[in-house]
């Protein structure tokens, strides 16, 4: 049984890799879009590899790529040869929106530039992905989500204790919160077209997308804003803002305003703390954060994480207890807002993470395995008109290999 959701019936051809732009793809194909992905011959996109390479968590499952890549069909193609100009050419004819993120250059040489590809479609949403955006003297300079939207952005500047240096955060990360960005641009045009009938060129760049993410510091620079120095937790400029541990070594990640500080007093047993007159305004409590810090320090490691829950919550003081990953995981929250979802045929993986996008009374598909290399070379190459001749002569030419190739490969 088809699942009839929002983008049912819209074709979306990927011609990209890692991880950015196919998840983009993916949020389409999470609602009913028909995705066929590219890859090129031999091992076909790094991205199929990505889960083997450490820090990636071990496990017998390929996760990461079906996360980027579910509900796709997959196609081989060798974009170098003359022979597949012809299939590239029908995929894009067939396609209401084409992805990529293959450098400026690279992409004309491979027929994937925005001229030539509107020429063949000139309806074609057209959306691509870039390090550091189109223009500039780093235009063509190669980006990852560690470089161009962590590091060059500001963010992981700004995301460390006052005295620690920089360190690597979650990869990917970025290229997700990217996605959510490409996907939106996507869907502005296709609303463009609906109203115009004129296809759009339309993309972002890691860096927009971290400079973004870093809009408030930024913002603030912008403005000559005179800026903090970095977290200190033993002497922060919010006491409020800050991270405390328990007395069973579990971290909570504090977030309430002054106006709740009566209650917070309440919560930790000090309930004449919140009459002190050093805490009675944003000035006093600015001035000694310091000082509060160090009660709430002595507050919250005296009792056990089960305790501050049943307390912080009857007060309704906002909080979270900093989860690793692992836990997160199995957070029944997940489940329950279908963040976490089941996935159809891959061993020893049952769930995967779905989209953040929801239309509340319209479902996603279900989701389903990413294709195998080359799975559907010939069904898309009949799909697109080529007989079975045509379908042997391009397999003779190395243009689209068969299956067995891609098997071999």
């Amino acid at each position: 049984m088809t699942t009839e959701s929002v983008f049912t019936g819209l074709k979306v051809l990927d011609a990209s890799t890692y991880i950015a732009a196919p998840a983009a793809a993916t949020m389409l194909s999470d609602f009913g879009a028909d995705v066929i992905k590219i890859e090129p011959p031999g091992t076909g996109d790094p991205q199929r590899r990505l889960s083997s390479v450490p820090p990636s968590p071990r496990a017998e499952a390929n996760y990461g790529w079906h996360l980027a890549n579910r509900n796709k069909r997959g196609m081989v193609l060798d974009l170098k040869s003359p022979a597949t100009t012809e299939v590239l050419k029908r995929l894009v004819q067939w396609a209401d929106v084409v992805i990529t993120n293959f450098p400026h250059g690279t992409r004309e040489k491979l027929h994937l530039g925005y001229e030539e590809v509107s020429g063949w479609n000139p309806r074609v949403v057209y959306a691509d992905l870039t390090g550091f955006g189109d223009t500039g003297p780093d235009a063509r300079q190669p980006g990852f989500d560690l470089t161009a939207f962590w590091s060059r952005s500001g963010l992981l500047a700004s995301t460390r204790d006052a005295g620690a240096p920089p360190t690597v955060p979650v990869w990917g990360s970025g290229d997700y919160t990217t996605a959510t960005a490409i996907y939106a641009a996507i869907v502005t045009a296709l609303y463009h077209r609906e109203r115009t009938g004129q296809g759009a060129d339309v993309g972002t760049s890691l860096l927009a997308t971290g400079v973004w993410a870093t809009g408030t510091l930024v913002a603030g620079a912008l403005a000559d804003g005179t800026p903090f120095e970095l977290h200190d937790r033993n002497t922060p400029v919010n006491a409020l803002t800050n991270p405390y541990r328990t007395a069973d070594d579990r971290w909570i990640m504090l977030a309430t305003s002054p106006l709740n500080w009566p209650a917070l007093a309440r919560a930790i047993g000090r309930p004449e703390l919140g009459e002190d007159p050093r805490f009675a305004d944003l000035k006093g409590l600015v001035k000694n954060a310091a000082a509060l810090s160090e009660l709430l320090d002595a507050g919250f490691r005296s009792r056990p994480f089960t305790h501050w829950k049943d307390v912080l919550d009857r007060e309704r003081i906002t909080y979270s207890l900093i989860q690793t990953p692992e836990e997160a995981a199995q957070d029944p929250q997940l489940r329950a807002n279908d963040i976490v979802v089941p996935l159809e045929g891959v061993s020893g993986l049952e769930y995967t993470v779905s989209s953040p996008v929801n239309l509340r009374g319209v479902p996603k598909v279900p989701a389903k395995r990413a294709p195998d290399l080359g799975e559907h070379n010939d069904e898309i190459l009949a799909e697109l008109g080529f007989d079975p001749a045509d379908i042997a002569l391009l397999h003779a030419r190395g243009a689209v290999p068969g299956m067995t190739q891609a098997e071999a490969a």
